[in-house]
């Protein structure tokens, strides 16, 4: 079995080097080659043939001479034999090299017998051709071996063998990784690359010539392609999407190939190749992360996660191990959910390798609204950092349980508050959300009650840093309508979206909670970080795509033999057309180019105080017009109306909001 040896540092930085020089040169660099090994191939010969080291006798035999280097050169760039890429050359491109060698080997003997000079033999013109087709081909073979960073050979599969046609979008290192593995397949058999680098144009990569992206249709419909393979690195990701949106009119299926790094075994399989998903068009181009900002509230701290079994606070543990604390604390009031985070962590550590920082990780059971139990986690861990991400988030459910929601998003960020002033945390961060700005639902007014209870204890001063982090919807998180379409979709419809015009913002899980942490570390006391959402999304044009993207067409009255219709249920309770991200405009440019800071209003803590006592007592009662008065007075642009369960009395009583905000 063969090992892999470490590369020489010098002759990796060559390697790179070369890779990295532009086409042009390369060609150049690659002509000069040929040029050098066709005249030696012509010398070896004839001094074969002299039986001594020749020298031509006059100017102009060795112009003759020279002439046939020159025509097979001539000849190699006529045929675009300069064209294919050297490490990939494939079968095709070694016939075409045998094919012009002979064909200028043909030439070039007409011309000696043009010129007169019958002193070249026969035998040299022959030599010449036998040696030049050794030394060219194998200076490719030899070329690719060097260059090529795979080190895979290409297994042939039997003719016989009926493969679907496919197009690999991305002719780059990925992508050819991939033509080697679909060789190695029985299933797919690609016809052609498409590339938008004009470099790459008209050239041929392992015998399969790369085209203009605009030839797209005409390929797929000269060899009847069923699928489109996209094989574009991570660094192209804005490309990628943009060429994934144009492929949606396109009748083939498309799969994605993940970035290199991404794959496991660090060697491309078919197997790695998966569907299209809404993330690949609705994620942005990623910003490196500051890794001083990473680290500086983090590394080899204890800190504690509230809601680690959730979407965000699941995602800010696996971040968090990365960084290298000292312990990470999670905090879950789910069972289920507490189990399956830590088994997933540390398994993780388990494996990471001896030199990095292992975690202690520790597993907490409990709701934040245990003071006790809280003040034990905090206190028995030594905890330094806590980023407090538990709360009940779906609008719906919280506009049905107004008292639940309110108690626990709300007054169990007072008792974490509280916990950590107490026992001397350093940094509290909240996890807040765009639907506690001007809030039309119970969930953003008792988030936005919570960023008033981590206003006030900044104000009041002290050694704990309070911060919170406000962003929108996250791709893929638990209860997200992007699971709610999938399995519409899976159930043969209808996909219902609420409103043909509502929008949102969608931000990757692994963004935000990068994101969070690099917010928290610029924190000062009391402010409000807003995250950059990039561009809105129609959840109508979502729910479209989504139905195209599982291959089905949606059945409307302009296409009555659709496949699946969309069905507009509605505005929910206390839901908007759309989502803010500030209450005012006094926003600040960060250390990060997608945080801001946002200046926000807040309450004295006396006045908050009071304020929450009342709506702790109301809620005691089930006094909801007092519950709803005070969420009016507090909370700035809040605006909705309460629903009630009904009651054994009477219909329910409602709450409808006059036109009055706090400031």
């Amino acid at each position: 079995m063969s090992e892999d040896r470490p590369q020489h540092p010098v002759s990796a930085e060559w390697r790179s080097r070369l890779l990295e020089l532009p086409r042009l040169n390369k060609r150049i660099i690659l002509v000069a080659l040929d040029f050098m090994l066709l005249s030696l191939a012509l010398w070896i010969s004839i001094s074969i043939r002299h039986n001594t080291a020749y020298v031509p006798p006059d100017w102009f035999m060795a112009l003759v001479l020279i002439s046939g280097p020159i025509i097979t050169v001539a000849t190699f760039s006529v045929s675009g034999l300069y064209r294919f890429v050297t490490r990939y050359l494939g079968y095709r491109g070694h016939t075409r090299i045998i094919g012009c060698i002979w064909l200028s080997v043909l030439i070039w003997s007409l011309v000696v017998l043009m010129s007169g000079q019958l002193g070249i033999p026969r035998s040299v013109i022959l030599g010449y051709g036998v040696l030049a087709t050794l030394l060219i081909a194998g200076s490719r073979e030899v070329a690719a071996m060097i260059l090529e960073s795979a080190g895979i050979r290409i297994a042939e599969l039997p003719a016989s063998v009926e493969r679907t046609p496919v197009i690999i979008f991305g002719a780059g290192q990925l992508g050819v990784q991939l033509l080697e593995a679909l060789r190695r397949s029985a299933s797919r058999h690609a016809v052609a690359f498409i590339d938008s680098e004009p470099s790459l144009w008209r050239q041929y990569i392992s015998g399969i010539k790369v085209h203009h992206p605009d030839k797209l249709p005409t390929l797929i419909e000269r060899h009847q392609v069923k699928e489109v393979l996209v094989a574009l690195s991570e660094d192209r990701r804005r490309e990628r999407r943009r060429i994934l949106k144009d492929l949606q009119n396109q009748p083939v299926d498309v799969m994605i190939l993940p970035a290199v790094e991404d794959i496991t075994s660090g060697r491309v399989s078919v197997t790695d190749l998966r569907p299209l998903e809404v993330n690949d068009l609705l994620g942005r181009d990623k910003v490196p992360p500051n890794a001083e900002l990473l680290t500086r509230k983090t590394l080899g701290k204890s800190i504690l996660v509230t809601g680690a079994g959730g979407s965000i606070g699941s995602e800010l543990v696996r971040q968090l191990l990365k960084i290298g604390p000292r312990r990470i604390v999670l905090f879950d009031v789910s069972e289920a959910a507490l189990y399956q985070i830590e088994d997933e962590i540390s398994e993780t550590v388990k494996a990471m390798r001896p030199e990095l920082p292992h975690p202690e990780i520790v597993g907490v059971l409990g709701s934040v609204l245990d003071a006790a139990q809280v003040r034990e986690a905090v206190v028995a861990n030594d905890v330094e950092v806590i980023y407090h991400a538990a709360a009940y988030k779906h609008v719906p459910i919280v506009e049905q349980n107004p008292v639940c929601g309110l108690r626990n998003n709300t007054f169990g960020t007072a008792v974490l508050v509280d916990c950590a002033k107490a026992a001397g945390v350093e940094l509290v961060v909240l996890i807040s959300t765009d639907k506690a700005v001007r809030p039309t639902n119970i969930m953003g007014a008792s988030k936005r009650l919570a960023e008033l209870v981590l206003q006030a204890a900044a104000a009041n001063g002290g050694p704990t840093i309070f911060t919170m982090v406000r962003f929108g919807n996250v791709l893929d998180s638990s209860g997200s309508v992007v699971k709610k379409f999938h399995r519409q979709i899976r159930a043969g419809g209808p996909v219902t979206v609420t409103h043909p015009d509502i929008i949102r913002y969608f931000m990757s899980i692994p963004e935000a909670a990068e994101l969070v942490i690099q917010a928290g570390a610029m924190a000062q006391g009391g402010d409000v970080f807003v995250l950059d959402m990039g561009e809105p999304v129609r959840i109508d044009d979502l729910a479209r795509l989504m139905v195209r993207l599982s291959g089905f067409e949606v059945r409307s009255a302009d296409n009555p033999e659709g496949d699946i219709a969309i069905a507009y249920t509605g505005l929910r309770s206390g839901e908007k057309l759309y989502e803010e991200l500030l209450i005012g405009a006094n926003t600040k440019a960060t250390e990060h180019p997608r945080i801001w800071r946002s200046d926000e209003p807040f309450l004295p803590s006396d006045e908050l105080a009071r304020e929450l006592e009342i709506l702790k007592s109301a809620m005691n009662a089930r006094d909801f017009d007092t519950m709803h008065a005070v969420l009016l007075r507090n909370v700035e642009g809040y605006s909705a109306r309460l629903a009630i369960p009904p009651s054994e009395e009477g219909p329910p009583a409602t709450w409808t909001a006059p036109s009055r905000t706090l400031h």
